[in-house]
């Protein structure tokens, strides 16, 4: 968990706080505080926790408690690129650990966590709905099917080559 928000971070948390002053604070609107900062924020930093309980006057822990019961809600900044793998039955059958692992290996992070620059985040999901063509992996929402190794190192490729071409048209106007 973050213990200090960026410059970014600071401004949205501030202008939540600005919102959250003006609507209801009481103990039940505990969870949709949180969901309107997730919202905001993409995730609910420590800041954001230690202001919730300054609102609702109860404990941080008693915030965190209530965060962390349930899965809706993240503690890490989420990457620029949110990549999900499946490892529902069909997935897990045909391998969606390895590629879970290959994608580990190359990102050099466990999965639920965002790398040091926030390019990637890595996530598990239980059931993307895609079974015939396990292993299943999400990246940026968009789904890609029968995985294997290589392709995992071909996914990047693709992300390489898209953000070079991106960098090149900025670079000569056209864009």
């Amino acid at each position: 968990m973050l213990t200090h928000a960026t410059v970014e971070e600071s401004q949205k948390l501030e202008a939540v706080r600005s919102r959250l002053m003006e609507g209801q604070r009481s103990r039940g609107s505990l969870i949709p505080i949180l969901q309107t900062i997730q919202k905001e924020m993409g995730y609910l930093p420590a800041e954001a926790l230690d202001l919730v309980a300054g609102l609702l006057n109860i404990s941080a822990g008693e915030v965190y408690g209530v965060a962390s019961f349930y899965n809706q809600f993240r503690f890490n900044p989420p990457g620029k690129h949110q990549i999900k793998v499946c490892l529902g039955t069909a997935c897990h059958v045909r391998g969606g650990d390895i590629i879970l692992e290959n994608f580990e290996r190359k990102l050099d992070i466990k999965e639920g966590h965002t790398t040091e620059d926030r390019e990637f985040s890595l996530e598990r999901v239980a059931c993307v709905g895609c079974c015939a063509l396990a292993p299943v992996v999400l990246m940026n929402e968009k789904t890609h099917g029968y995985m294997s190794p290589s392709k995992v190192e071909g996914l990047f490729t693709q992300l390489e080559i898209a953000k070079k071409k991106s960098e090149s048209n900025k670079t000569d106007g056209s864009e």
